[in-house]
């Protein structure tokens, strides 16, 4: 099972971007896959936008 390494919430896949994106509801991190392989790094992570 793979959870957020930033607030242990569940992920959802998000297919056009390629990317597992957490629900945690004060976080919503967004990690890349490359090569198929998620890249679970806070780092690397994409922040939500709030717009």
């Amino acid at each position: 099972l793979l959870v957020c390494p930033a607030c242990h919430a569940a992920f959802t896949w998000d297919y056009e971007a390629s990317e597992l994106v957490c629900t945690g509801a004060d976080c919503g991190l967004a990690y890349p896959l490359r090569g198929g392989i998620p890249i679970l790094l806070i780092d690397e992570a994409r922040r939500p936008t709030h717009g």
